[in-house]
């Protein structure tokens, strides 16, 4: 069934007095149901209001829309209606006469005595019987916000929007007009959306509870179930087993929003006084998804947005990647997607290291291979693997795997846990460098990997093994190699930062022009770069893609994805989406303060940025659900509940996280 309301992707930027512009909201994404009452929490200043207005029509998105019943809201009407803190009623009408007047101008084609009497209704539905004929000045401030709720009742709205209705109101008041409008929103079965500072008044009142971060920039940090059964009453509600523990998720969220700083946020528009670094030291790793760095040093993107003298680094292991972004040897470096997440967290024992991402550069790209003696005892999938593990006498298998952050580990243990196989009891799990897996392969050291190209197409190629999986069977579109730089250096090279960010973009959207893959395997094959046969790069990557196991070569166009479908933006849900599973197998404790990590080091802003420089649409992926091959579905507002319904995992630790500047 689809939303009743639906804001969509919506951006809402204000123009600045010296020419520059305010990004007030930024890619907020929301379905309402009819009847749900929902509240936006969140500190002064983070748009709620703002988002309110423009789903009343008194304000509009500057990108993006606000659907109601399939229709795109594009001014005010009398199907939604706005109380506001300030009551907004006409000082020489009586209570009666300002609900009058919006019912006799909105409802004129009814007969004037039906008109009346849904007046008298409205006014006996906030009882004020007794002061009906009393003008503002004579009534209290319950009593007018009592108006002005029966004056928006008074035209049948399907859609009642409070802005802080009660926020002047003394508490016995404000508790009083609270249980009525709970009455009332009951009876009348009217979709309501709620402003509030008020967490207590958000819980008592709401089914969610949306919660926007501190702008600029602001956007849904957290969406809260409120899983209290209606009718609810104010005893009932505090008295649940749930009520306290919603209340502390919601004063965490505020208290996080609080202390967070904008690290690193870059400037609203390039100042035109060029870079304050030209010479780079950037580090990647022999793989075929290292390709956007090579195009943009050979076709010069680099040079066309300032950067002078880049040094592109072959490093031997994604270990000295982290130690030479760590000494500041390397300025910034080709990262596998969790990493700049474990670095930050101190993964391993080591000190946190924070570190950004505002670019993924790749997608997808990698495979587990398996040695032939598999194949030989009828391995051609999962379920098989288990059944070979289970009846197997042999020594427990070893698989190679790159980094713990890696997608190739966390893929490969999701991979293996789906079937029962427990990662860390019935295999061995060995971390090896990419270059050195066929080596260690072809020795017997391990029986298999989970590694990026053309390591796989390597071992087929020369029959030392085949692909059981590639992880488009896993997880199709799945983030794998990011742009990642020290906290600190993005702060003192804001400008910096931004150009390489906007080559590195030029060149991802070169990478996926296909007609463009001859001339990059020409570069790849190159020794400073890959220096690998084409006959090991070219599967994927230009021709069909070749498992090794008897079937025919398969095309598949998004083995090596760069740039189509959104594929570059540094999606804050894909991000917890890994927080969860280094947690789930022991990493890294789940950090409690989640929303501040994944806000300190998935910086779509600084993408965004970069994208509007470059006159680019800087759409966000939306606050996504996840679903891997197995069914399993992830959404961003209950990570902890996630972990726990798998099966396979280990003991979930839960510590919130200090994060100090680098």
């Amino acid at each position: 069934m689809s939303a009743f309301i639906e804001i969509d992707h919506v951006d809402r930027i204000f123009p600045l007095p010296n020419g520059e512009r305010y990004i007030a909201l930024k890619g907020i994404e929301l379905k309402i149901k009819a009847g749900e009452f929902i509240s936006l929490i969140g500190h002064s200043g983070c748009g709620k209001s703002t988002l309110l207005n423009m789903v009343s029509g008194l304000d509009k998105p500057t990108f993006g829309g606000v659907i109601m019943e399939g229709r795109e809201i594009d001014g005010p009407g009398p199907e939604r209606m706005v109380v506001f803190q300030n009551y907004s009623l006409l000082p020489w009408l009586t209570a009666r006469q300002n609900i009058a007047l919006a019912a006799h101008r909105v409802l004129r084609q009814l007969p004037k005595p039906e008109r009346e009497k849904i007046i008298d209704d409205s006014i006996a539905l906030v009882g004020l019987q007794r002061s009906a004929h009393k003008k503002p000045g004579e009534l209290s401030g319950g009593m007018k916000q009592r108006v002005a709720i029966a004056r928006a009742l008074a035209i049948r709205p399907k859609v009642l929007l409070l802005d802080e209705p009660f926020g002047a109101l003394d508490a016995l008041t404000r508790g009083n007009l609270q249980e009525r409008l709970m009455e009332i929103v009951q009876e009348s079965q009217v979709t309501c959306i709620m402003v509030t500072h008020d967490v207590d008044e958000a819980l008592l009142l709401s089914d969610r509870v949306v919660m926007l971060t501190t702008g600029p920039e602001a956007h849904i940090g957290q969406i809260l179930e409120v899983p209290i059964p209606r009718p609810r009453h104010r005893l009932e509600v505090v008295n649940h087993p749930s009520y306290y523990a919603l209340r502390g998720e919601m004063v965490y969220f505020l208290n996080q929003q609080k202390r967070v700083k904008k690290v690193g946020q870059a400037p609203m528009v390039m100042t035109g006084a060029g870079l304050e670094k030209i010479n780079l030291n950037l580090g990647f790793i022999p793989l075929t998804d290292c390709a956007p760095l090579v195009v943009a040093q050979e076709k010069g993107f680099f040079q066309k947005y300032g950067l002078e003298a880049v040094n592109l680094v072959r490093e031997p292991s994604w270990q000295s990647i982290v130690d030479g972004v760590r000494d500041q040897r390397l300025d910034g470096a080709q990262m596998v997607a969790g990493m700049p997440l474990g670095l930050t967290l101190g993964m391993g024992g080591n000190l946190p290291l924070p570190i950004i991402t505002a670019l993924v550069m790749s997608r997808n790209g990698n495979a587990i291979t398996l040695s032939h003696k598999f194949a030989q005892a009828g391995v051609n999938g999962l379920s098989a693997l288990k059944t070979y593990l289970d009846n197997s006498a042999d020594q427990v298998p070893t698989l190679g795997m790159v980094h713990p952050a890696s997608m190739q580990n966390l893929l490969l243990r999701y991979w293996l846990a789906s079937g029962g196989i427990d990662p860390d009891r019935d295999i061995t799990l060995m971390r090896l460098p990419p270059p050195q897996m066929v080596a260690n392969l072809k020795a017997g050291a391990i029986d298999g990997y989970c590694v990026g190209e053309p390591w796989n197409s390597r071992a087929v190629y020369e029959d030392l093994g085949y692909v059981v999986a590639t992880d488009l069977d896993i997880w199709d579109g799945h983030p794998e190699k990011v742009l990642g730089v020290r906290e600190d250096w993005v702060e003192k090279y804001p400008e910096t930062h931004l150009a390489l960010v906007k080559a590195l973009l030029e060149a991802c959207e070169y990478c996926d022009d296909r007609r463009n893959r001859e001339e990059i395997l020409g570069y790849l094959c190159q020794p400073q770069y890959l220096g690998a046969l084409p006959e090991y790069i070219r599967p994927g990557f230009i021709d069909p893609y070749r498992r090794g196991n008897g079937q025919a070569p398969e095309t598949l166009l998004r083995f090596n994805q760069f740039y189509v479908d959104q594929a570059n933006c540094p999606s804050r849900s894909e991000g917890l989406w890994t927080l969860t599973q280094l947690a789930r197998w022991g990493y890294i404790p789940f950090p409690k303060n989640w929303v501040e990590v994944i806000e300190r080091v998935r910086r779509p802003d600084l993408f965004g940025e970069a994208c509007r420089q470059l006159g680019w649409p800087d759409l966000e992926v939306e606050r996504q659900t996840i679903t891997l091959f197995d069914g399993m579905v992830f959404t961003p507002n209950d990570p902890l509940g996630y972990i726990r319904r798998f099966n396979l995992h280990r003991d979930i630790q839960v510590s919130e996280v200090l994060l100090d500047r680098a």
